[in-house]
């Protein structure tokens, strides 16, 4: 089939396109938001094609997958009329937590009967208010970067983009409190200068914008990997870190408390739980090494890449028959 989809999201695109169609993503010639067209830095395969408006005009496209409210329109304008859902078979994929007046919150695309909206978590199809709309739930699959986990630099990492701005979403008021116990790595997006913003001295606040191919060997290197999310969809990085073999220590929120199993790590609704975790880690190498590979296995049985493809394949047979 030709699958439609906008990138959107790097990480979760790049294990959605090891399936056996032809995946054709937007370009524009500034390459924003609306047309990115292929990653630069995810490992996608040549079944990932690049199409400008003019060239999806006369394109056969098999399937849409919207990701963002306006994707809707922009489908049917650069599709020379055709509208998802009515004369293409059509998906929403909801990767986010609602936000706003929770659990009232009302999805865009509630109460339709021309698509199927799936989530990617349990928790965000509970909380979203779906209306009538047929619902799926497809969760996560990760394209397994290998067991690579040492654990020598005694440092937790954490993986936010944008800390400063998304602020308590994010935990990243429970960073200070949380560096007094363990000393940080930081990876994400808009990062740099996170320990002044915090008030923290560089060696217990140390923060990094790395590439894709750059992030996985670092975060292997860290003793444990630190979740301290308050509100947001179940973040890929944390999954990755688990298949890595990193213990995680998390706040029980979210989905977080489905994708970390006991013996995998430590998840509390109290932050003073999680620092003296992390302490714990820290301290002792061997029990870090053991809960990590535990956190590999449960990854790999619940978020495996097969499991996650062979989900979409039947989701996607059922939405175009």
């Amino acid at each position: 089939m030709n699958i439609l989809l906008w990138h959107v999201h790097g990480s979760w695109t790049t294990a959605f396109v090891q399936g056996p169609h032809t995946y054709l993503v937007p370009l524009l010639p500034d390459r924003g938001p609306d047309g990115r067209g292929r990653a630069r830095t995810f490992p996608w395969p040549a079944s990932v094609r690049e199409l400008t408006p003019d060239e999806l005009r006369e394109a056969e496209v098999d399937l849409v997958v919207l990701q963002r409210p306006h994707e809707m329109e922009l489908a049917e304008r650069w599709l020379g009329g055709r509208r998802p859902g009515r004369d293409v078979p059509a998906v929403y994929l909801e990767h986010n937590a609602p936000d706003g007046d929770v659990p009232d919150t009302r999805h865009p695309f509630a109460d339709r009967d021309d698509l199927t909206l799936v989530h990617v978590t349990h928790f965000n199809r509970l909380f979203w208010d779906n209306g009538g709309t047929r619902t799926e739930v497809v969760e996560h699959g990760i394209v397994d970067p290998g067991h690579r986990y040492t654990g020598r630099l005694a440092r937790a990492a954490v993986v936010v983009n944008e800390p400063v701005r998304r602020g308590r979403y994010t935990g990243t008021d429970l960073l200070p409190a949380l560096a007094e116990a363990a000393p940080l790595d930081v990876f994400g997006m808009r990062t740099e200068g996170l320990a002044g913003r915090l008030g923290l001295p560089e060696e217990r606040c140390r923060s990094a914008d790395l590439p894709q191919g750059e992030l996985h060997g670092a975060l292997a290197e860290r003793r444990v990997y630190l979740h301290p999310v308050r509100w947001t969809s179940l973040g890929l990085s944390l999954l990755e870190a688990m298949h890595l073999g990193m213990p995680v220590v998390a706040l029980a929120t979210t989905e977080a408390v489905e994708a970390v199993p006991p013996g995998a790590g430590v998840l509390s609704t109290r932050p003073e739980v999680l620092a003296e975790a992390a302490r714990r880690y820290l301290a002792d190498p061997q029990a870090a090494a053991e809960d990590g590979a535990r956190a590999r296995q449960a990854a790999l049985a619940r978020y495996g890449l097969k499991r996650f493809l062979n989900d979409w394949e039947r989701l996607i047979t059922e939405v175009c028959s």
